[in-house]
């Protein structure tokens, strides 16, 4: 089953435990992190993770787009993150900070942008539980879909199965009812939505309609039928 982690990036930051709230039925809750660094925005850090931690019972995916992560991504574990993305681009030793993260009980997760291939990095595959593939350009939310990501997103599936792993293939950027069902087809079965959550007038159903748009389209596609 598909699985969709509402950004809070796009949700009103000051009433994020009400904004939790109404996503009630996710997956998890995705939280950018970024630091004007790594991307040309400031978003939120430890103290607000925290906090956030203590409001929901929907479980933190962090997105660290910041520069040395393999100095900071341990502490949102401890600040009650389930799930932690850094990006391979910033991360100085990706197999040992991989090792950290998972060994502090938290989900390892490798980030790309679009214009930094998957072929490289078949060998860390194995060190990871999640792979994110950027659909945008990080850094700012509501940008157009890439649609020239799709076939990284299947060349990355393709490697998953070539090496019969148990990894979540992650799309973050531009993914909406439009859009989603296009990333399932090529692979992504974990499905990173803002503006479209955030911008519904229901937002639990907004969850709803686009996790039954992405288990129909990865139903019958290929991967799903080579697993």
């Amino acid at each position: 089953m598909a699985q969709i982690n509402p950004s809070i990036l796009s949700a009103d930051f000051a009433r994020l435990a009400d904004e939790a709230e109404a996503v009630r039925g996710s997956d998890w809750l995705h939280v950018d992190v970024m630091d004007n660094h790594f991307v040309p925005n400031l978003t939120l850090g430890i103290p607000v993770v925290e906090s956030l931690a203590r409001a929901t019972d929907i479980p933190l995916d962090c997105h660290l787009m910041i520069e040395d992560p393999d100095r900071w991504a341990p502490q949102y574990v401890e600040a009650g993150a389930g799930s932690i993305t850094f990006h391979v681009e910033a991360a100085a030793a990706p197999v040992r900070l991989a090792r950290e993260i998972r060994a502090k009980g938290a989900r390892a997760s490798m980030a790309l942008k679009p214009g930094t291939p998957i072929e490289p990095y078949e060998d860390l595959l194995p060190e990871l539980d999640m792979l994110l593939i950027m659909t945008v350009e990080p850094g700012f939310g509501g940008q157009a879909f890439l649609d020239i990501m799709l076939p990284k997103i299947r060349r990355t599936r393709e490697l998953i199965a070539k090496h019969d792993l148990e990894l979540w293939l992650q799309v973050d950027g531009g993914v909406s009812a439009a859009t989603i069902e296009r990333c399932a087809e090529a692979g992504a079965d974990v499905f990173v939505a803002g503006s479209a959550v955030y911008g519904a007038e229901d937002r639990a159903q907004a969850v709803r309609n686009l996790r039954e748009l992405a288990d129909k389209a990865s139903a019958d596609a290929w991967w799903a039928c080579e697993h």
